[in-house]
């Protein structure tokens, strides 16, 4: 029995992609969707009825919900209460949860049942349209990613500016933007759980035939730059408050700053060539020269408090660094919106409507006032190096949860009768 099945990418197009996702606040890749699955042809002779049945049941629901909302889940249209009293992101993530400790059930204490169903999920980032295994870890690996991609997608939705009922531009509030941190840290959770948890359950054959959506690489990065983003929304809130300091700016600018740079680090060598794949690799790198704009400016104003002819040469250069990388941080977004799925900024608000104005209006004015004082041959050339501080914010630990109490001693004992007979 095969353990590996890819399908090509032109070999059939099933994989639906949109030409237009809106406006992105988080970036959400493509979700992969599963395909169906008949539980009762691999594991009728192990298990009773009621837990195929219930197996099944779960399964098909999580397909049947994922493929109404694949095409339109990461469009920016706000989502109304449903028929359940809850949005259909949230809906999709219940039944996820619902579905995984029964779906443990089948890797419990290594039993051979994880390899006797072919799962098999529609891909968006890799070549290949879809890749299947015989493997239940591959697919708890697809459940938390897609867990993860929900998160994304919800976090999304609360950071897209709203219209102000006071009649000033469109703004995202501070209940929204803490709420969106909550739900960012629980998505690099399932994120962090995926890579230090269920991919050294699978073996390195199985490893080396997972899409690229699922490398380690992409997992890493996704959960990377959600705090990245958390730690960007945290800049926001010291901006607003009279009682954040420029150290405590500074230090956020600078963590930012890293977390992007980790999250470039895990994805420069993957085959992120195509459409989602393409869009994500923009994404990380616009967000990583946008973060350094906001580091470089902070620093600048910190080392301008000096006395020295020395500091204030460094303050400039950092500032002249910043104005650098604001331009071109401009550049890559544009890169990255026009790069198919398109997609559009949302109007500026938070750290990035700050920045665009303070940077270049500081820049001037200190370059202006020291190139006075001093002459242009004794600024630095070269931006100063950044502060170097240590990461604060960690992913919300997530714990796989107990494997369902109908994997009971009756259901166990038919699966090793079952086995007896092989």
């Amino acid at each position: 029995m095969g353990c590996f099945v890819s399908t090509p990418k032109d070999s059939g197009g099933k994989r639906k992609r949109p030409g237009n996702i809106g406006e992105v606040a988080v970036f959400v890749p493509g979700l992969r969707i599963p395909k169906p699955v008949d539980f009762s042809e691999s594991l009728d002779d192990h298990l009773c009825k009621s837990l195929v049945e219930r197996l099944s049941a779960l399964r098909t629901r999580i397909v049947v919900m994922a493929g109404q909302e694949a095409p339109t889940i990461t469009r920016t249209r706000r989502r109304s209460a449903t028929q359940h009293g809850g949005s259909t992101l949230g809906d999709l993530l219940q039944a996820l949860e619902d579905y995984l400790p029964v779906l443990l059930g089948l890797v419990k204490d290594g039993s051979p049942l994880q390899h006797k169903v072919q799962f098999t999920w529609i891909n968006q980032e890799d070549e290949s349209e879809e890749v299947g295994m015989y493997s239940a870890w591959y697919e708890v690996l697809s459940v938390l990613h897609l867990m993860a991609a929900l998160s994304l997608s919800q976090a999304n939705l609360l950071l897209l500016p709203r219209t102000s009922t006071d009649g000033y531009l469109p703004k995202v509030s501070e209940e929204s933007r803490r709420s969106a941190i909550d739900i960012l840290l629980k998505g690099a959770g399932y994120l962090d759980c995926a890579v230090r948890h269920v991919l050294p359950q699978l073996p390195p054959e199985h490893r080396r035939d997972l899409p690229v959506d699922l490398a380690e690489g992409v997992l890493r990065a996704l959960c990377l730059q959600a705090l990245g983003q958390s730690v960007d929304i945290q800049l926001g809130l010291a901006i607003d408050s009279t009682k954040a300091t420029l150290a405590v700016k500074r230090r956020l600018a600078c963590e930012m700053v890293k977390y992007w740079q980790q999250a470039q680090d895990n994805i420069t060598n993957l085959p992120l060539a195509n459409g989602w794949g393409e869009k994500h690799w923009f994404y990380v790198k616009w967000k990583y020269i946008e973060a350094k704009a906001a580091a470089y400016y902070y620093h600048g104003l910190i080392l301008d408090e000096g006395n020295t002819e020395k500091s204030h040469g460094m303050a400039v250069s950092a500032l002249q660094a910043a104005d650098e990388y604001l331009k071109e941080s401009k550049r890559a977004c544009e890169a990255f919106n026009t790069t198919v799925p398109i997609s559009r900024t949302p109007p500026l608000w938070g750290t990035m409507k700050y920045l665009s104005e303070k940077i270049p209006k500081d820049t001037s004015s200190k370059v202006r006032i020291n190139r006075d004082l001093y002459t242009y041959e004794k600024i630095m050339e070269t931006a100063p190096t950044l502060p170097d501080f240590a990461l604060a914010l960690k992913p919300d630990e997530y714990q796989l949860p107990d494997v369902d109490s109908s994997w009971n001693h009756e259901n166990v004992n038919k699966e090793q009768s079952g086995n007896n007979k092989d």
